[in-house]
């Protein structure tokens, strides 16, 4: 049986304050009465190289126009708030880049960084208006270092747009689709969001169901 106490921290806003929340089929689930975050044991986190397997069952064609529509849900309300011309970085873009497509079929030059598809980490050290994030975050073993470094990416005034599923309801979280995804280690709220404004001084919006935009303090320019 677990205990209350452990060794965990939360992975979203590093409290230290986290406690169990509930057992799945022999998945331990933490939940952080700080931030909202909801995240897997970290020592049962997938290994990379299962992880790539899963991913490598992913079938998203940049020409398919439901995948399109799909991203559309973070690319329209994300579009009319850059200036023209902004540059920008699809973080985690997959195999299937639909994303980075259209962002530059509307005049927005975006570039594609992905650990295990588009792995060039040279793209990590340059700066940008705008990044995206699309059913990514909930993948990351380490979120707050990798917030840390799409700050650090952002310029002054640029905007971080993350597409996640929210998770709102936690009597039905057993059997939520989202959670039975052997990838998916870290679930968050509304509130999750807005505590990671706070921590990195970002403006927050919530444009729609399971987006978040940030902007960074400062001026683009």
């Amino acid at each position: 049986m677990l205990q209350e106490a452990h060794p965990y921290s939360c992975p979203v806003c590093e409290s230290v304050a986290p406690h169990f929340f509930m057992s799945v089929a022999e998945r331990h689930y933490y939940r952080c009465p700080d931030c909202m975050a909801t995240f897997l044991a970290p020592d049962q986190r997938p290994l990379p190289s299962a992880e790539k397997a899963e991913y490598d069952q992913h079938r998203n064609d940049v020409s398919d126009p439901g995948y399109r529509r799909f991203l559309g849900r973070l690319a329209d309300v994300l579009m009319p708030r850059l200036d023209p011309g902004a540059r920008g970085l699809d973080f985690g873009c997959g195999p299937g880049p639909a994303l980075i497509a259209m962002l530059n079929e509307s005049g927005f030059q975006t570039l594609g960084y992905d650990p295990f598809c588009a792995p060039d980490q040279r793209l990590l050290s340059d700066t940008y208006d705008f990044v995206t994030c699309t059913e990514v975050v909930e993948h990351l073993h380490d979120p707050a270092g990798t917030f840390q470094l799409l700050d650090q990416c952002l310029n002054p005034g640029g905007w971080l747009g993350v597409m996640t599923c929210f998770q709102t309801d936690d009597e039905r979280f057993a059997g939520w689709h989202y959670r039975r995804d052997p990838t998916h280690v870290v679930f968050y709220r509304q509130e999750t969001m807005r505590v990671l404004a706070g921590r990195f001084g970002w403006e927050c919006t919530i444009p729609r169901k399971d987006v978040a935009l940030f902007r960074k303090a400062g001026r683009a320019g």
